[in-house]
């Protein structure tokens, strides 16, 4: 990272974080997408267990790396300050967190976890799988939240790219080692889909490794020291982080299981309506993608425009994010509007199913244009620090606003896609009100610097 005093310099430089962001955000999901697809070719059973397996886990994980993403902005403005002593205790903390959150994690899912699928009224095998590929996965959990930390670290410095490599090196290393377990091959055991658990178990640690040796031993990483002494654990500084991260990570919780709990009510509109919103919507995630990737880009510079006092130059860079995000979004939304029928065929090639994707496509165009405000406002915000207002949002426009909207229109003659509406009403409301906070945000900074 590196002042810039033009536009087009900010450009450059914004885009140069962000779109190694986006591919390590893709590269992450397509491991989840191997799992899945590659646990269907083992057995039916062997795919309902790993999708129920990895839809309860997402929310889990996504909450949790959400609250761990304190480290960002906190590592982002001390290299805006100049401040780089500060960045090993940051750092460590971190990790000691990382550590306590992974081991409540398993203790409760060990404990809660079998009653819950229970209750989900499986077929026994199904059960079994389910179970067994989170108890696997979970053999990753620690590596995977301190390999988060590490990556929030060099991100935060601006070397995204350096991510990039190491989550590009590691996909083919999880699809290698999920052809081995999932169907028995190099001499390994035949798992099924629980292979798929211990393959991403052991990916995860390989991450951790490979970011642990970037920090420790290359440059410029290993300058700031981050291993060189022993720091015990600072109660006082995990407050610090988690007063940042509890509100990202519940904020992120919010918005990932809302789409969870849709899908469980679109049941009641049968089958078909179930496969055709879940194509459309594993579809407006990979969309999200890039706003999402943006936001986190955007708390990189902002943070550290912030972090060194620079607010008009914070200013410019949320004025750009937000510009590119949108014009992104508007020829996503363009082409889906038009391609609507060759992405649905991607997903089937059943005439009902596909009909009926489409039509959930075409709404999923308009709520591309709020995430697109949305999401890099949040990005913004957190590189201002500032968390707890955007978790207020996200409650009440996703659980208080979207939800009972779309409860209240399915029940009338828009029937499944009643929730996309409340999703659209939802999402437009809360990227309005977190633009306010936003303005609000700067004009205090700016009255400040005066």
């Amino acid at each position: 990272m590196k002042q810039t005093f033009t536009w087009k310099q900010k450009l450059r430089q914004l885009l140069s974080v962000m779109l190694p962001v986006l591919i390590t955000q893709i590269s992450l999901s397509a491991m989840n997408f191997f799992d899945t697809t590659m646990s269907g070719h083992a057995s039916r059973q062997d795919l309902a267990g790993v999708a129920i397996g990895s839809n309860l886990w997402l929310p889990v994980y996504t909450g949790l790396t959400g609250v761990l993403l304190a480290v960002m902005p906190m590592v982002a403005q001390l290299h805006g300050a100049r401040r780089p002593q500060d960045m090993a205790a940051v750092v460590v903390q971190g990790l000691y967190l990382a550590g306590m959150l992974a081991v409540v994690t398993t203790a409760a899912g060990w404990l809660v976890l079998p009653a819950a699928l229970q209750a989900m009224g499986l077929e026994a095998e199904v059960q079994r799988i389910a179970f067994a590929f989170l108890g696997a996965i979970s053999l990753g959990m620690a590596p995977l939240f301190a390999g988060s930390v590490l990556r929030c670290f060099i991100d935060a410095l601006g070397y995204t790219r350096i991510t990039m490599l190491v989550t590009l090196g590691a996909l083919p290393i999880n699809i290698a080692l999920n052809y081995a377990l999932i169907f028995g091959h190099f001499g390994f055991p035949k798992l099924g889909g629980v292979g798929a658990g211990y393959a991403s178990a052991v990916t995860y640690w390989l991450i951790l490794l490979a970011a642990f040796w970037v920090v420790h031993r290359l440059p410029p990483f290993c300058r700031y020291g981050i291993f060189d002494k022993w720091q015990a654990p600072s109660p006082a500084m995990w407050k610090e982080q988690l007063r940042l991260g509890l509100p990202l990570g519940t904020a992120i919780f919010c918005e990932t299981s809302i789409f969870g709990v849709v899908a469980v009510f679109m049941a009641a509109f049968g089958t078909l309506t179930i496969a055709a919103h879940q194509a459309a919507i594993n579809f407006a995630g990979l969309v999200y993608m890039l706003p999402l990737s943006m936001s986190m880009a955007l708390t990189i510079v902002v943070g550290f425009e912030v972090g060194a006092g620079r607010w008009r130059d914070a200013r410019q860079y949320a004025v750009l994010g937000v510009a590119v995000a949108l014009v992104a979004a508007l020829f996503c939304a363009l082409g889906l509007w038009a391609g609507n029928e060759q992405v649905a065929a991607l997903y089937t090639k059943d005439e009902s199913v596909l009909q009926l994707t489409r039509e959930f496509l075409l709404y999923a165009a308009f709520f591309q244009l709020s995430d697109a405000v949305a999401a890099p406002i949040q990005g913004i915000l957190r590189g201002y620090k500032e968390v707890i207002v955007p978790f207020m949002v996200a409650l009440v426009s996703y659980w208080g606003l979207a939800l009972p909207v779309g409860m209240v229109l399915s029940n009338t003659s828009w029937g499944p896609f009643g929730y996309w509406v409340g999703f659209i009403v939802g999402l437009a409301a809360g990227a309005v009100a977190l633009a306010l906070r936003l303005r609000h945000v700067q004009r205090l900074k700016a009255n400040s610097a005066l």
